[in-house]
């Protein structure tokens, strides 16, 4: 008898083995990846939270996720959704003109303040640059419009409590809550409710379905890649960094094919207060994110 036939099916057998493998480590359960996050936060000089997320299921792995953290630029997001929000409702447009003046400019990350005045622009611009640039000046401009209060508002709304916005960006005369705004600066989040609101953003579910791929569309577009995408190669990540002194943040979605998931990493009273690509809090969520994507999306590895 020719042999060729049982090599074929000794091939498939062995091709339908491996694709079983891939597949059951793909859908592996998220608290199988504890220990071996568990193991690298160890090694870091500093107080880590992180939350991952599958959107579709609920399923969810959480590590310091309910703990308050110095929100950073990551409220940008909160603040970007109660503007979807507020264009939703008619009150306000994309296309609406704002002005930029001298006195509107403020120092941190960013380009409007780096631009001579007055200068126009849309509402819509200032968002992009909010999010992509994280752009202090432009988040201030959105707030002007949408309020800090109604953030508040929209996020509680959301079963989102402890994300709070407590002032415009380096302008802490403006707080609404001068005790939290002393302990955490610009706002306060949770890993575990970012990571919730990105669920419900990928589902579609904030504001409305268009809203909600509009604003996938922008955190696409974020410039600041040496957290979470840093070794995922090209992987789809629409993601939100924020970064002050001793806390470095990366919150965001990450496309597979094997399995879509969310990852949100956030860090406070870092010993390592650099500003490199490689601060030590940079490469350790880094380091999270590929060993979180390599359990998670196996093909995507090869």
């Amino acid at each position: 008898m020719p042999i060729f036939p049982s090599v074929r099916v000794a091939g498939a057998v062995v091709a339908l083995a491996a694709l079983a493998a891939t597949q059951a480590s793909a859908q592996a359960p998220l608290e199988s990846l504890r220990p071996e996050l568990e193991a690298r936060i160890a090694r870091h000089r500093g107080t880590v939270a992180v939350s991952v997320v599958d959107p579709r299921t609920g399923e969810s792995l959480s590590i310091r996720g309910d703990e308050p953290f110095p929100s950073a630029s990551i409220i940008k997001l909160p603040v970007l959704v109660e503007l979807f929000h507020q264009i939703e409702q008619r009150r306000l447009r994309w296309e609406d003109p704002l002005v930029l003046l001298e006195a509107d400019k403020v120092p941190g990350s960013g380009i409007l303040q780096h631009l001579t005045t007055p200068h126009h622009l849309t509402i819509g611009d200032a968002a992009l640059l909010m999010i992509t640039l994280s752009d202090n000046t432009a988040t201030n401009l959105i707030l002007d419009k949408v309020g800090i209060r109604s953030v508040w508002e929209r996020m509680e709304a959301l079963g989102l409590p402890r994300t709070k916005v407590h002032s415009k960006t380096f302008m802490r005369s403006t707080s609404v809550a001068p005790d939290s705004s002393a302990r955490y600066g610009l706002g306060v989040i949770t890993a575990n409710e970012i990571a919730r609101l990105l669920a419900m953003i990928y589902r579609g579910e904030v504001v409305s379905p268009e809203a909600s791929r509009r604003m996938i569309e922008i955190l696409e577009k974020q410039f600041y890649a040496e957290g979470i995408p840093r070794h995922l190669g090209d992987a789809r990540v629409a993601h939100k960094t924020g970064s002050l002194d001793a806390a470095r943040h990366d919150c965001g979605i990450v496309f597979s094919e094997a399995r879509d998931y969310v990852l949100c990493i956030l860090t406070r009273d870092n010993a390592d207060r650099s500003w490199g690509l490689d601060n030590e809090a940079h490469l350790l969520i880094a380091d999270l994110a590929r060993l979180v994507h390599a359990r998670l999306a196996p093909a995507a590895q090869e």
